[in-house]
């Protein structure tokens, strides 16, 4: 059986932490589906098609992965494309209290899917979205937080 695993969130802008924990877990799987929320009730900085494109982008040449957007139950969307993993990376202990209470539910609603979490690399643990984000909008630089084309796109939206 093809071990298929599926990494979500609204990736708003993807970030160098998440590209290496998709590197990472490409090695531990045959496939990870990297799925880009659509939540209509949270306001996203980037458009969905420009965080799909920029994700794609940023992931080039890692064979075993594919990009897509969502907006279901995240277990419905795990079982529509076979997967049986749900990966979440913890930066802190903070993440863990949430994330647990997400596993649980999502066992609760689908008892065949298993959550792991993953934690990032040294260098990339103190690195989310929402403090890109923020230190885009001080005027700070974000180079060292995200891809090239991330900076870019980010920058144009900001402009």
């Amino acid at each position: 059986m093809k071990k298929i695993a599926i990494y979500p969130g609204s990736f708003d802008p993807i970030t160098n932490g998440h590209i290496d924990l998709i590197k990472r877990a490409s090695k531990l799987f045959d496939s990870v589906i990297i799925g880009i929320t659509q939540n209509s009730k949270k306001s996203a900085f980037l458009t969905i098609n420009d965080r799909l494109k920029g994700a794609k982008d940023a992931l080039m040449g890692i064979d075993n992965i594919e990009v897509i957007s969502f907006d279901t139950l995240l277990v419905d969307f795990a079982k529509a494309q076979n997967a049986q993993i749900i990966l979440r990376g913890l930066r802190a202990v903070s993440d863990f209290e949430y994330e647990f209470q997400l596993s649980g539910m999502n066992k609760h609603l689908n008892p065949n899917i298993e959550t792991l979490f993953m934690t990032p690399a040294e260098q990339y643990a103190n690195i989310s979205s929402s403090l890109v984000r923020e230190i885009l909008s001080l005027g700070g630089d974000i180079s060292s937080f995200v891809p090239v084309n991330i900076e870019i796109l980010l920058k144009e939206n900001c402009a």
